[in-house]
């Protein structure tokens, strides 16, 4: 919050001095918010750096409806441990390494989209357990501590053997390289990590539910519209906050579009808040069964 704009943090604030046009497009990017639930999330994955290391890392798997805000959790807490260079090495450091899972599961595919994210050089002839040991080597030599897997559910399109492998795999990583994994992925990602019930135990379980009309939906909706760089404070009824649910059907994303697009509306009329009556006559342009994760 600042002292000429109370309603504003610092960097919302500092947004004002744009040109209309800037507003609008710092508007529409996509901008991190915190809230309490995803201050939960980003503590228990920096937890995970502190741990000692040991044969049987802990894990945690973070579920969710897509549209609530996985995506934007997993690249927040790659982005706050970027690599580092480490003078007494001489080699970038990479304390969270991020990858996507691959869209058909197989080892191969695996271990080559992990080795092209580490920019590693990949002979076409190359075998499974040549492209593991240089995997292996690689992130044991940058200091990988998390491996962070985005749409972990993906594994499920492979069939039970392959499902298996990939697990196995998995486990195989984390105990080599002592390392803990993070998954994100959408409620059905639950049956894909089930599916090997040594490696389900290390993961503890997050889920990001839908909102609902509380003191956190309440608090989302407050951290939302301080970070939005409007001149005048928009103070919204229960009312507002019911239609608000309502609309965007609980999911993040679309709550963030709503607020978006509803403060474009006020810079361009002038009015420089979001009113209860913008609220009402809002009229939704998403499909609120996706957005982004």
């Amino acid at each position: 919050m600042t002292k000429d704009h109370p309603h504003l943090t610092a960097d919302a604030a500092a947004l004002l001095s744009e040109t209309q046009a800037g507003r609008i497009r710092a508007i529409r990017s996509r901008r991190w918010v915190l809230y309490p639930r995803a201050k939960q999330a980003l503590d228990r994955l920096e937890a995970l750096l502190d741990h000692p290391r040991g044969p049987r890392m802990p894990s945690v798997a973070i579920y969710g409806d897509s549209g609530m805000g996985k995506t934007m959790i997993m690249q927040r807490f790659r982005d706050q441990h970027p690599p580092h260079y480490d003078r007494r090495s001489g080699v970038l450091k990479t304390p969270v390494l991020a990858m996507e899972m691959v869209s058909r599961p197989g080892e191969r595919r695996f271990y080559g989209e992990l080795l092209s994210l580490l920019g590693a050089p990949q002979a076409p002839r190359a075998d499974i357990a040549q492209m593991e040991q240089a995997t292996m080597r690689i992130m044991k030599a940058i200091g990988v501590q998390v491996l962070v897997i985005d749409e972990v559910h993906n594994i499920l399109a492979g069939t039970y053997r392959e499902q298996r492998i990939v697990l196995n795999m998995l486990r195989f990583l984390s105990n080599r390289l002592q390392i803990s994994l993070v998954c994100f992925g959408v409620n059905d990602a639950r049956e894909a990590i089930g599916g090997d019930v040594q490696l389900a135990r290390r993961f503890e379980q997050l889920t990001l539910n839908r909102w609902a009309a509380n003191e956190d939906f309440e608090t989302l909706i407050a951290s939302i519209l301080r970070n939005t760089p409007l001149r005048r404070p928009s103070v919204l009824t229960p009312k507002s906050l019911r239609r608000i649910l309502q609309i965007t059907d609980g999911i993040t994303a679309n709550i963030f579009q709503m607020l978006g697009s509803l403060a474009i509306e006020a810079i361009e009329s002038g009015t420089e808040h979001i009113s209860d009556t913008a609220v009402e006559a809002w009229v939704p342009a998403f499909d609120t069964e996706v957005v982004f994760a």
